[in-house]
């Protein structure tokens, strides 16, 4: 590999201009990078603020209050600002100001419990039923369903009369309440990511589901939960106060809605009263939803990272391949590697019949060997290799047959079982790569995550080992792409980056969909270079899905072709492409134009003579 490498080595970026600044950028963790976002935001760092004084004054209420929030004084009443009273007193002389802070404290309180139980409830049923659906999806919409059509403010008020003037014990009920539209938004943003292809890559390289959900989920669920957090504790804020001012509350004390009561029946004396504890309503509702959009796009902006041109690398030819190995054979003449005997898949239908669309596939591949699994769009290919990897889409199972993937059968096999052998046995390169990695994630953070979950590593052994797999695959500058998100880099890399992942874990068996498609010749001579390589340097087995019968010629040892769902010829490389005896693979190679004639230059059509 270092004869790829330039002569010179890069400049780093603490020689560049302004570059240490940067790499301290990029040192930073995540947490840093976000209050930096925040406070270069000034919506985002005044609502900070805001809420940080607001929550540090009622906090230190008992130092900071200048007299008992329940100290009365007649003779004080309705007194204006100033001296002991910073902020007036009530129609009882009691100090505003201590009111307020104390009130706070109740009003803010109630509203935490509110959002707690909220999200206690509501997000974890959301993530569930979202990622696993079946009957308790089904079971929860209905439960929603029913308590989103009662109205909140009914039920508080019939659950006062039950339970007394408790705000605290309404605030739970309001908790329970809120709880559908965390759920709702949860389940709702769920089910659209888990069918992204990111999600099935990160099933493939053997992670758990609550790993996944826990790591690619959740941080698409922050954005839209943060904002909702907001809402409903402004809704929990407005409501409390609302049942305070209506004197459903107990009374005995200090709210901020209990203040707006006393000040609304006193409004023609001291009409300065309603702005208080209305000002600290405001205040605190605005600053909810300013801060909670400044920390949403503060964790979504991923556009921090610097960007650049990657060198050129010098390609060096590829070696001749090096013939299959004529071994790795069981007893029974099955392939050790992969060995699948009477595959057949089928699809439950909406009426309840099953629908087959793979029937009776038999396949092996051998260590060191590539097979080409090659027949037009819908021939049953990748819902082969779907089944092979246990990743079927939803509706599809393995209704027959046996598949052996390094001597262990997967049908029947429990999933914990069958995702242990997913990395570290068999692997998967996926097409479409840039659909394949999460946009949140770095290209680091998303190679080095199977190494840690699946062998063990320390982060800076994964991180290391994530720099001998792009070097692997010949990425130029490997340090600067770890740091790199998804969008950052080219189709090309980005399919470089899927091949080093399912390599990260050294698995003896590589499945390969299409890893061609969407990518330009020369990448594409690149990538197949880099398989054959592979191929030879670790004698991996390559079972390669697609439709071009040009990259089939280039890499393939062996060739298998499907016609609606079945294999109708199998062979070696030179006999299906040179000596065909299906009529559908003669079919498929009629089809390939690279000896067919050039069509003669079309000539325009000339105007027709009408006479006159």
């Amino acid at each position: 590999m270092s004869e790829n490498l330039p002569a010179e080595p890069p400049a780093t970026a603490t020689d560049r201009p302004g570059g240490a600044a940067r790499a301290a950028a990029r040192r930073a963790t995540p947490g840093r990078r976000v209050l930096r976002r925040l406070s270069r935001n000034p919506l985002g760092a005044g609502s900070a603020a805001v809420l940080l004084l607001l929550v540090a004054a009622v906090l230190l209420a008992p130092w900071l209050a200048p007299q008992d929030p329940s100290a009365a004084s007649l003779g004080n009443a309705f007194a204006g600002p100033g001296g002991a009273h910073p902020l007036g007193t009530d129609s009882a002389g009691r100090d505003i100001l201590s009111r307020i802070l104390y009130g706070g404290r109740n009003t803010l309180g109630g509203a935490v419990i509110a959002l707690g139980i909220a999200l206690a409830l509501g997000v974890p049923a959301g993530l569930y039923a979202g990622y696993r659906g079946g009957r308790f999806d089904s079971a929860a919409n209905w439960a929603v369903d029913l308590v989103m059509a009662l109205p909140a403010m009914v039920v508080l008020l019939a659950c006062r009369a039950i339970l007394g003037p408790n705000v605290w014990a309404l605030m739970v009920v309001l908790g329970v309440l809120a709880a559908p539209s965390f759920h709702r938004l949860v389940r709702g943003v769920v089910a659209g990511v888990r069918k992204e292809l990111y999600i099935d890559a990160a099933r493939v390289s053997g992670l758990s589901d609550a790993r996944i959900v826990s790591r690619h989920v959740l941080i698409v669920v922050r954005g839209p939960v943060i904002i909702q957090v907001a809402l409903v504790a402004g809704v929990a804020i407005g409501l409390q106060a609302g049942l305070e001012f209506l004197g459903v509350g107990s009374g005995s004390s200090a709210t901020w809605g209990a203040m707006l009561n006393e000040a609304f029946q006193n409004i023609q004396r001291a009409p300065l009263l309603m702005l208080w504890p209305g000002l600290a309503l405001g205040l605190t509702n605005g600053a909810l939803v300013l801060f909670a959009s400044a920390l949403r796009d503060g964790l979504e902006d991923h556009s921090g990272q610097p960007s650049a041109r990657p060198r050129p690398v010098r390609r060096t030819p590829p070696a001749p391949a090096a013939p299959a190995p004529a071994g790795e054979r069981s007893p029974d003449g099955r392939a050790e590697l992969l060995s699948v005997r009477g595959l057949t898949v089928a699809y439950t239908q909406p009426d309840g019949t099953d629908k087959q669309v793979v029937h009776g596939v038999d396949l092996d591949v051998r260590a060191g060997e590539i097979v080409g699994l090659v027949g037009e769009s819908g021939s049953g290919k990748t819902q082969t290799a779907f089944a092979v990897l246990g990743i079927l889409p939803d509706g599809g199972r393995i209704a027959g047959g046996s598949v052996l993937v390094g001597g262990a059968e997967l049908v029947g096999l429990p999933e914990r079982e069958r995702r242990a052998l997913r990395g570290r046995t068999v692997a998967y390169v996926p097409q479409e790569p840039m659909s394949n990695l999460d946009p949140a994630f770095t290209v680091g953070s998303q190679l080095t995550e199977p190494m840690r979950h699946l062998l063990g590593l320390s982060r800076g052994d994964a991180a290391r080992r994530a720099l001998e797999l792009l070097r692997l695959v010949e990425i130029p500058d490997p340090e600067r792409t770890l740091r790199l998100y998804p969008h950052q880099i080219s189709g090309g890399m980005a399919q470089r980056v899927l091949i080093a992942g399912a390599m990260s874990c050294d698995p003896g068996l590589l499945i390969a969909d299409e890893p061609t498609t969407a990518l330009d010749v020369r990448v594409q001579a690149d990538i197949l270079d880099l398989l054959r390589r592979l191929r030879r340097d670790r004698g991996l087995g390559i079972l390669l899905v697609t439709h071009d019968l040009g990259v089939v010629a280039d890499l393939c040892d062996r060739v298998a072709v499907m016609n609606g769902g079945r294999i109708v010829e199998t062979g070696t490389a030179e006999q299906v492409l040179h000596s065909p005896v299906d009529a559908y693979t003669r079919t498929l190679l009629d089809a390939v134009l690279d000896d067919a004639p050039a069509r003669d230059r079309r000539q325009p059509r000339k105007a027709r003579s009408t006479a006159v």
